[in-house]
C-alpha cells in the first residue's frame, strides 16, 4: 500500500456521532452514522456494526478518536452513557488493530479554524470542504458527519 492509498478515519464518538473515512490527501471516502440498538430505554452504539464496518472498510492506516470528558452540567446518566459510546467505539478500532490516536476537541477545532466559532461552524466548513455531499445538509447528522471529517482532516494533516 503506497501512501497516497492509506486510509484514514475520523470519529465523532457518543450515540449519535459519526465514522468518517478519508484518503491521504483528507478527500471523503464513506462515512457511518453512529449505529445504535436499544437496550432498556436507552440507545447504545452498536459495537459489532461499526466492526463490521470498519473490516468492510479497508486497511486503515490510522484512526483520530476525539478524546471525551464529562461537560460542566450535564447530568450523571448522559455522561455515562456518552462515555460508554466512546470507549466502546475505541475497544472496537483497537480490536481491529488500527492504530488510534485521541485528540482534543480544541486541537482538531484549532486545525480547522473554528475556534471561538459556535457549534455549526464545524458543518460550515465541512460543506465548503465537501461542497458535493449532502449528508452534510442534515442539522443534526450533518453536524456529526461534519465533526468526524474535521477530526479525520486534522489526523491526516490536510490543510485547511
Amino acid at each position: 500500500m503506497t501512501s497516497s492509498d492509506r486510509l484514514y478515519l475520523g470519529i465523532d464518538p457518543g450515540a449519535t456521532g459519526c465514522l468518517a473515512l478519508l484518503d491521504a490527501d483528507g478527500g471523503y471516502i464513506d462515512h457511518l452514522l453512529m449505529p445504535t440498538i436499544k437496550i432498556g430505554s436507552r440507545n447504545r452504539v452498536n459495537g459489532a456494526a461499526v466492526a463490521h464496518w470498519l473490516q468492510q472498510s479497508g486497511e486503515i492506516a490510522h484512526a483520530f478518536l476525539e478524546r471525551v470528558q464529562s461537560m460542566p452540567k450535564q447530568g450523571v446518566a448522559s455522561t455515562f452513557s456518552f462515555g460508554h459510546s466512546a470507549g466502546l467505539v475505541e475497544g472496537v478500532v483497537a480490536g481491529a488493530g488500527i492504530p488510534l490516536t485521541l485528540v482534543t476537541p480544541q486541537r482538531w477545532k484549532k486545525h480547522a479554524g473554528l475556534i471561538g466559532s459556535d457549534k455549526d461552524a464545524a458543518r460550515s466548513r465541512a460543506v465548503q470542504l465537501y461542497p458535493g455531499l449532502r449528508a452534510l445538509d442534515a442539522k443534526g447528522k450533518g453536524q456529526a458527519l461534519a465533526d468526524a471529517l474535521l477530526i479525520g482532516r486534522y489526523g491526516v494533516g490536510a490543510p485547511e
